[in-house]
C-alpha cells in the first residue's frame, strides 16, 4: 500500500466522527423539543445550545484531524 492511499484510509476513519456529531446534535434538539413541549416555561435553550456547541467541536476536531492526514502528513 503506497502513502497516499493510506492518508485516504486514514482521513476517511478520521470523519466517522462527523456521524457522531450529528447523532449528538440530533438527540440534543431532539430533547429540547420534548423539554418544551413538556413544560413550555422552562428555560432549557442555553443548555441546548451548549450541546449543541460541544457536539459540533467533537465533530469540528475530527474534520481537523482528517484535513492534517490529508494535507499536511
Amino acid at each position: 500500500m503506497d502513502l497516499q492511499s493510506a492518508k485516504m484510509i486514514g482521513a476517511g476513519l478520521a470523519c466517522i466522527a462527523l456521524v457522531g456529531a450529528g447523532v449528538g446534535i440530533g438527540i440534543v434538539f431532539a430533547a429540547l423539543i420534548n423539554a418544551t413541549a413538556r413544560n413550555p416555561a422552562a428555560q432549557v435553550t442555553p443548555f441546548a445550545f451548549l450541546g449543541f456547541a460541544l457536539s459540533e467541536g467533537t465533530g469540528l476536531f475530527g474534520l481537523a484531524m482528517a484535513f492534517l492526514i490529508l494535507f499536511v502528513f
